[in-house]
């Protein structure tokens, strides 16, 4: 790994790790610090040829401004009573992210059994961030799926605080899914702060 690569990966990890401890606590920082992780993480992908997963940081990005304007949008809504078309902007991010997905997906290569690997890690982490960006108390149950596998992935590419950062976050979501928990609603119903 190159000292520009190690870079990248660190700087990327340490962005994350803030901006979950705001997600726990349902505090929209939790977007801002997600999308300033994109930019080390998707020319860390690149650089390594990891293309399915540097087209994520794209969606990761659609998701985290689109998360931004439904968490705005449902305070007003709590708030002031102020209504919006909810089937609308709770959809659209999730059909513009499936769209860049299936075109990550069709420039890759499934040379090798990895590749199925890094194709599981962003469809699940697909997944999941829809579910966050919703507030579904699920959404950390596939965040830790998404962890656990990524650990030998990484691993594998030599990313050591992408690595570390699978544990910590593993962590981080055992303690958001125990947090949200605490707050009393069932595992399917919407949280609004």
């Amino acid at each position: 790994m190159t000292v520009s690569q190690a870079l990248l990966d660190w700087s990327g990890a340490l962005l994350i790790a803030v901006s979950l401890v705001f997600l726990v606590r349902k505090h929209p920082a939790y977007w801002h610090f997600g999308n300033a992780s994109l930019l080390p993480y998707g020319l860390l992908y690149l650089g390594t040829g990891q293309y399915i997963l540097a087209g994520l940081q794209v969606s990761y990005l659609i998701f985290g401004l689109h998360g931004m304007l439904l968490w705005a949008l449902e305070a007003r809504r709590e708030e002031r009573g102020i209504r919006f078309h909810e089937g609308f902007w709770y959809n659209l991010g999730w059909v513009m992210t499936l769209g860049i997905f299936a075109y990550t997906v069709s420039v890759t290569r499934f040379t090798d059994s990895w590749s199925f690997v890094q194709f599981t890690i962003a469809a699940l982490s697909l997944l999941a961030n829809w579910a966050t960006t919703r507030r579904w108390i699920w959404s950390w149950l596939v965040w830790m799926t998404v962890n656990a596998i990524s650990v030998p992935y990484y691993l594998h590419l030599e990313l050591y605080a992408l690595t570390a950062l699978q544990g910590v976050l593993f962590g981080m979501s055992v303690w958001g899914y125990l947090s949200w928990r605490r707050d009393g609603l069932p595992a399917s119903v919407a949280v609004h702060a």
